[in-house]
């Protein structure tokens, strides 16, 4: 029986994603890198499916690429195969694409691919387990999935380097007081967590949770009198359709939310 490398379970407005080779640290085979590839893409014409958590089944998160898979290539295709796995990128531009906000469930390792994999969601939650590594200058790969970019801006330039320049691992505790994740909790509050936050996005207005996403992801990219003016304009544009009862039923509601969330 071929074996199931990626399990998807949706419910409720949430599709969680289990990355499914813990004898192998969920490194990113091929047959793994194919199923995430085409479930992200699944997802983003899925209208049930609002909020997306990734996690991994076992001791790791991710190990990255699989370099026993890709070391065991021989051949001109095999050889572009793993140019195109090590620098195409094609996972992350297609979690990117995604309008859904994907949580990150960091359950244990997440190395190299595996790192750049937790980067390119939009909230992270670590277990205590939690360990991340760049070991891009020990393998002799240059990262090619967008790391050494966002890693800077992320958790700033000078950490940046102490991971990428030294290939020593961060544990949770650390890359929280970093920044690189929201908070950090026990492993058995991992999924619980993830989920709570799911639910809280769920609360929100569906058609802002995407122009949120959108217009900060859109911004970040931009230089700060850039983003301004960018957010300025969709905003403007999306005033129009905004009736004042609306808003004011809502405002009421947020109070309300507010009082039960005190404390």
């Amino acid at each position: 029986m071929e074996e199931q490398v990626l399990k998807v379970e949706k419910a409720d407005g949430i599709a969680t994603l289990t990355l499914n080779r813990p004898q192998a640290m969920n490194a990113l085979s091929r047959a793994l890198r194919r199923a995430l590839i085409q479930t992200f893409g699944e997802l983003a014409t899925d209208p049930e499916t609002r909020v997306v958590i990734l996690t991994g089944a076992g001791r790791a998160f991710c190990a990255g690429l699989d370099l026993k898979e890709l070391g065991g290539e021989a051949g001109d295709t095999a050889a572009n195969e793993t140019e195109a796995a090590i620098s195409g990128g094609e996972l992350v531009k297609t979690m990117a694409r995604l309008e859904q906000p994907i949580i990150g469930a960091i359950n244990g390792f997440a190395i190299t691919g595996g790192f750049e994999l937790a980067l390119a969601c939009d909230v992270l939650i670590a277990s205590t387990e939690a360990r991340f590594a760049d070991t891009h200058a020990r393998v002799g790969i240059m990262p090619g999935w967008g790391l050494s970019q966002k890693l800077s801006r992320t958790i700033g330039i000078y950490r940046a380097k102490e991971l990428s320049l030294t290939g020593n691992f961060l544990d949770a505790e650390r890359a929280e007081r970093w920044g690189l994740v929201n908070r950090v909790v026990e492993p058995e509050a991992l999924m619980p967590t993830a989920l709570g936050l799911a639910s809280d996005m769920l609360s929100t207005i569906p058609d802002m949770l995407v122009r949120m996403k959108r217009v900060i992801d859109e911004g970040y990219a931009m230089p700060f009198g850039d983003a301004l003016a960018h957010e300025s304009r969709v905003a403007g544009e999306y005033r129009a359709s905004v009736r004042p009862e609306d808003i004011e039923r809502r405002r009421r509601a947020i109070i309300e939310r507010g009082k039960s969330q005190r404390g």
